[in-house]
């Protein structure tokens, strides 16, 4: 099952913001959602699936991790922007001595990406609406 597959709706009948928010995942599998927007998709798909610890990790193996970062720091609200600082921060320091401390902070970082959600929530609604 595809990525756009668990975020597509299972209603028959789509109204229009549905289908460009689901136009706009199907972009973002394909490898074709506009920079910034499809860095701040993966960022969520990957918190939403494993936490910050998994988002740094994959895009550091399939990507350019500092360049996405510069891109969420120039395009998350602050609250989200100072968390993604500060979870990265303490990525940079884990080591085989620190492991559970650094994964109990990155933890703390994963709650508060949680409870801030809609804001990464509103800035996609907005590129959806622009498909």
């Amino acid at each position: 099952m595809s990525i756009f597959d668990i975020f597509r709706r299972k209603r028959k009948e789509l109204d229009e913001d549905e289908l460009r928010w689901d136009k706009m995942w199907e972009l973002w599998e394909n490898e074709e959602a506009a920079s910034p927007y499809a860095e701040i998709m993966t960022y969520e798909v990957e918190i939403n699936n494993g936490g910050h610890s998994q988002y740094f990790l994959n895009v550091s193996n399939c990507g350019d991790l500092e360049k996405s970062l510069e891109t969420l720091y120039a395009m998350l609200p602050s609250k989200l922007k100072s968390n993604l600082k500060k979870a990265y921060e303490v990525y940079l320091t884990i080591t085989e001595e620190n492991e559970d401390d650094v994964e109990e902070i990155l933890d703390d970082c994963d709650d508060i990406f949680y409870d801030n959600e809609e804001k990464n929530r509103k800035i996609l609604e907005k590129y959806a609406s622009t498909l």
